[in-house]
């Protein structure tokens, strides 16, 4: 009996500490992180609305802004490209002479639109060159009033046919010259918009005439604004067999193209050695590039400001994701306290806002870069554009929504690890 009383009074020895490895499963792993971030993202649908809300708009406006640029750009290229890049001009080469005058080293062939047009990506092609009046009068009249006003004539070009077709200009009223008037040298002309109004011929039922130096030739049409050559819209324009025969044209002034869009590089060098293959460097081809470089340029241009404007939306919808973090961690020093207490790390309370920044910039970005393409759909078919967008600017615009979520909650999330449990519970 005593020696059980001595049993039961031997002190109770302290149990040694159990210095098993942690299990796996009891350990804080990252879906554990992403867990806790989004379960706070939830809790308070009415600061994510706030939050996202910076973000949508940054990340819209930014791809909006993008788009927008893209498409506008687009549509001044075109209307470049359609003028200026489908324009090809063939000049004889110059050399300087006595004087500092420029002389022609060579001359053009005669049958020069033939043989351009056969090559491939010339859709039309015609000669063209200013005739020097040299004294001679260009009237509507007959007869010379030496009392009249003196007047100062319609400049006066001879042109081969297509010519309007060549220079994207259309008739008003009547009909161009054609290959047939050209051979036979017949005395037809057309007139400009201007050149008509000055010269009073407004209509050509009446079979008007002009007087070149006191011959006459019948105005068989009257054409609008070329596209390329707008000088042509105050001019005559004769046939190159009529400059030839009465006015002794001796070689055409140049030759002009309309070329396919991307054409010009290739026929730069292969029209040269169609018109003078034994000497092609005397033959200048000014050609454009595949595409307008002013058009280009404008792109890039218009491009930049766009892109400028829509970083600094950005960065007002990241300053809105680090304010409304830093509110977040502000609220919640008694949550992050008791945390820390129970074992939480500095790193994992770190983690758990900087997760949670990256998860709402991620949902704004989506938001946003839908919502921008959805705009820039919806205002290139109201304005009858082609929306244009790059697909890696929809795809960056997401991500970048989470890149912003990142550097705006580092700050937060260094300040939420800082702080100490003691202190935290203690403001509690």
């Amino acid at each position: 009996m005593i020696r059980r009383l001595r049993r039961r009074r031997r002190p109770e020895t302290t149990p040694a500490p159990d210095l098993r490895p942690v299990d796996a499963a009891d350990r804080f792993r990252f879906s554990d992180l992403v867990g806790e971030a989004t379960a706070d993202i939830g809790a308070r649908p009415a600061r994510l609305l706030m939050t996202l809300a910076g973000t949508v708009l940054g990340i819209a406006a930014l791809v909006a802004t993008i788009g927008f640029g893209q498409t506008a750009a687009s549509q001044i290229a075109a209307q470049f490209d359609a003028a200026a890049a489908t324009r090809l001009t063939v000049t004889p080469a110059t050399a300087q002479a006595r004087g500092g005058t420029e002389v022609a080293t060579a001359s053009l062939p005669w049958d020069t639109v033939g043989r351009m047009e056969r090559l491939a990506g010339v859709r039309a092609a015609a000669l063209i060159g200013e005739v020097d009046l040299e004294g001679r009068t260009l009237t509507s009249v007959p007869v010379n009033d030496p009392s009249a006003a003196a007047v100062a004539p319609p400049r006066l070009f001879a042109a081969s046919a297509d010519i309007l077709d060549t220079v994207g200009a259309e008739t008003v009223t009547g009909r161009p010259f054609d290959a047939g008037h050209d051979a036979r040298a017949d005395r037809v002309a057309l007139l400009g918009e201007r050149a008509a109004e000055r010269l009073g011929i407004n209509r050509i039922d009446t079979q008007p005439s002009i007087f070149i130096d006191g011959l006459a030739y019948a105005v068989i049409g009257i054409y609008g604004t070329p596209s390329t050559r707008g000088e042509l819209t105050d001019a005559v324009v004769v046939p190159t067999g009529s400059a030839r025969a009465d006015f002794s044209a001796a070689a055409p002034g140049e030759a002009q193209a309309r070329i396919d869009i991307g054409a010009g590089p290739q026929l730069r060098a292969q029209i040269a050695l169609a018109l003078a293959p034994d000497a092609p460097d005397t033959m200048e081809v000014a050609a454009p590039s595949g595409r307008s470089d002013l058009g280009a340029q404008v792109q890039a241009d218009v491009n930049v400001v766009f892109v400028l404007l829509s970083v600094v939306v950005l960065l007002a919808g990241g300053l809105g994701i680090a304010n409304v973090t830093m509110l977040s961690v502000m609220e919640r020093v008694g949550e992050i306290g008791l945390r820390r207490a129970l074992g939480a790390t500095r790193q994992q309370i770190a983690g758990q806002f900087v997760v949670e920044s990256i998860v709402v910039g991620l949902l704004g970005g989506l938001i946003g870069a839908s919502v921008g393409v959805l705009a820039v759909v919806v205002v290139s078919l109201t304005q009858q554009w082609t929306p244009v967008l790059d697909p890696v600017v929809a795809v960056g615009g997401a991500l970048l929504g989470a890149v912003v979520g990142l550097g705006a909650g580092g700050v937060p999330a260094l300040r939420a690890s800082r702080i100490e449990p003691i202190v935290a519970l203690r403001g509690a």
